[in-house]
Order: structure tokens, then C-alpha cells, then sequence
């Protein structure tokens, strides 16, 4: 593994341990070049998938990147790390054991608004903005209500 701090190649295990869902393992490693700390994490990958955009445009599925799509609707919010991890570890799982390696971005999105409804309304609402599209305060208004007629049913 790559030290990246100072690019060494030669980096060692300190210590390794399973995460709390038992989805991946976390290894502290240390680079005897420029004494640097860090954190890496191995999960199993079951297949490459590949996302298609909106546009036709093919892409690597990239984990982390959702993880950061989903970091920056719940910014600011009161939501557990390891909550945000079990959801973006399922999204992965489920998309990884669907069979097909080629996953629609539109799919991709769903999962991301059904998991950020379950965790934080406010999330929720600031991630169907963007993916969305909105250009209207009134379509903001149209998706509280939607979720306010949810509840009371």
C-alpha cells in the first residue's frame, strides 16, 4: 500500500480488526520512510459494476463517491458515522448483488433518497434537490408535503 505521504510503497500492518458490521477489515499501517500514520479499509468487491449516466456515458461505480455525495446532505446533521456507513455498505452490497454489471445512475439515486429518508428528512431534502434538479422553491415545498401526507398515513 502506498504511504500518502511520501509515496513509499513499502508501508507495514500495524493492526488489523474487522469493522462493526464484519463488512470490511481496517488496518492501521505505518511508513518506516517518513514515520506517517494511516487508515486504510478492504472490502470484498463482488464484481466491477459500471454506472450509466443520465447521458449514456459509462463510469466506474465509485464507493467512495457515494459516500461523499452522501456526506454532503447530511453536513451539519446529527447522524452517526456508523449509520452513514451501514447505509452506503447495503446501497454497495445491494447494487454489487444484483447481477448486472451495468447499474443506471437513476437506480443509484433511489437507493440514495430511500436511505437518507430513513436516516435524516433534512438529508433527504437537500439530496432531492440536487438530484432533481430543483429549480423552484415551490418544488421543495411539493417534496415536504409529499413527506408530510407519508407520515400521517
Amino acid at each position: 500500500m502506498r504511504c500518502p505521504f511520501c509515496a513509499n510503497t513499502d508501508t507495514q500492518v500495524k493492526d488489523s480488526r474487522p469493522t462493526d458490521e464484519h463488512t470490511a477489515i481496517r488496518r492501521r499501517r505505518f511508513c518506516p520512510e517518513c514515520g506517517g500514520r494511516f487508515t486504510t479499509f478492504e472490502r470484498v468487491q463482488l464484481r466491477e459494476l459500471t454506472v450509466v449516466k443520465k447521458s449514456g456515458r459509462r463510469i466506474p461505480f465509485d464507493r467512495e463517491k457515494l459516500m461523499a455525495s452522501v456526506q454532503v446532505a447530511l453536513r451539519k446533521r446529527d447522524v452517526d458515522e456508523d449509520r452513514i456507513e451501514r447505509m452506503v455498505s447495503g446501497i454497495s452490497r445491494r447494487l454489487e448483488s444484483r447481477g448486472e454489471s451495468e447499474i443506471q445512475s437513476e437506480l443509484i439515486g433511489q437507493m440514495v433518497m430511500d436511505g437518507l429518508r430513513a436516516l435524516d428528512e433534512v438529508a433527504y431534502i437537500r439530496f432531492a434537490s440536487v438530484y432533481r434538479d430543483f429549480h423552484e422553491a415551490k418544488e421543495f415545498g411539493e417534496i415536504i408535503n409529499k413527506l408530510a401526507d407519508d407520515e400521517s398515513t
